[in-house]
């Protein structure tokens, strides 16, 4: 059996069937992709599954990507994310793209936002649990 069969093989055994988006891959990039893919989307790694999908959630709200909208959704769901956090990670994501478009439509300099966030930093870190 050559590697691609191996991978397919494996593919199969981990979701029950070869989904068709992973069949439509070139046989080496699916040969290449496919351990990383499992190791970090359906293995443990350094960030629990939870965590993990709600990050890929964040990430798919922000590039507008629908399958991976639903991908990570439904993963998160499985790893027992809530409504409420699923809720906080669509405000977070979105804080995030607000944030960003206005900054840089400020050209705001880098090194000066760099210094403010460590000053910003080191303040929270001197008052955290004063309040």
């Amino acid at each position: 059996m050559d590697q691609y069969e191996k991978t397919l093989d494996d593919v199969k055994k981990t979701f029950g069937f070869v989904p068709g988006f992973m069949k439509a891959l070139p046989k080496d990039v699916l040969v290449a992709e496919w351990p990383l893919f499992k190791k970090y989307s359906i293995e443990e790694s350094d960030i629990s599954p939870k965590y993990r999908e709600l990050i890929g959630l964040a990430v798919a709200a922000n590039i507008k990507c629908p399958y991976c909208q639903l991908f990570h959704m439904g993963a998160a769901k499985m790893n027992g994310a809530t409504d409420k956090e699923l809720a906080e990670v669509a405000t977070l994501a979105g804080w995030t793209a607000f944030w960003s478009a206005m900054i840089h439509a400020q050209d705001y300099d880098y090194d000066t936002f760099k210094r403010e966030f460590e000053q910003m930093g080191a303040y929270l870190q001197k008052t955290a649990g004063k309040k």
